[in-house]
């Protein structure tokens, strides 16, 4: 836990329960009321947000959630569909920001947040989709695996080091389980439901994400707006807080 008055913003390390389920949870506290709730994508934890958090913490409180079965979040039971993961962290939303939030969701993240827009859209005040997954053109495991190693190549220590820290937390079991929700959930058929303002983000040289399909999912949601993050892949908001924290301050500041 930071301290009040110690260097940088305020931050503490808790968890969250609804029902069975419990999750780590990082609050970085932040001006007036405005909460930013941040959801990782498969294999990463709420740490690749660290930066990230730091930065959003400017303009209000933030919320970053390890999803169960990856970071320090314990796996439940049974392996949860991302219908239900979305569910389960909407409720957890519910009691720390029942005013609502701007979610913010990266990778796998993305779905989940969408689908926490049309289940509980009175707790979604925006979105912001960073690198929406998964391409309808790549929607095989085999397909996804390449395309990230391509991404990866050439990545700075840093995105490598923290991804394999990650990855190293959530067993190989899990993480299978959860690739097959991923690939079988179909992002295009939730977004053109959204109602909430929606910024959709990708990273220029993102191979996981092509511009294409990402143009699709913009296009998809009813008012969306669509930019690239410039000299970014895949991991665009582990190699460092900026560009992709000024983008959301623009898009957050202009809802006001």
């Amino acid at each position: 836990m930071s301290l009040p008055g110690a260097a940088g913003p305020w931050r503490r390390e808790r968890s969250v329960t609804v029902g069975p389920v419990t999750m780590a949870l990082t609050e970085t506290a932040g001006p007036g009321d405005r909460v930013f709730v941040l959801v990782h994508g498969i294999g990463m934890g709420r740490a690749v947000f660290d930066d990230l958090a730091a930065a959003l913490a400017v303009r209000g409180r933030v919320l970053a959630f390890d999803l169960p079965g990856f970071g320090d979040s314990p796996e439940p039971g049974t392996a949860m569909s991302l219908e239900t993961t979305a569910a389960v962290v909407a409720d957890a939303v519910a009691q720390e920001a029942p005013g609502g939030a701007i979610w913010v969701g990266h990778s796998m993240g993305t779905q989940i947040v969408a689908e926490a827009a049309v289940q509980r859209p009175e707790l979604v005040r925006a979105l912001v989709l960073i690198a929406p997954t998964v391409d309808a053109a790549a929607r095989t495991a085999s397909r996804q695996v390449w395309h990230m190693i391509r991404d990866l190549a050439g990545e700075s220590p840093r995105v490598l080091a923290i991804g394999l820290w990650q990855y190293a937390k959530t067993s190989p079991a899990w993480f299978a389980r959860k690739l097959q929700f991923m690939l079988a959930h179909h992002l295009e058929g939730v977004t053109p439901r959204i109602a909430a303002p929606t910024l959709v983000l990708r990273g220029e040289h993102d191979r996981v994400c092509p511009a294409p399909w990402t143009w699709q999912v913009a296009a998809s949601i009813p008012g969306a707006s669509f930019a690239q993050i410039p000299g970014r892949g895949h991991e665009a908001v582990i190699k460092g807080a900026e560009p992709v924290a000024d983008m959301i301050g623009v898009f957050v500041d202009d809802l006001d």
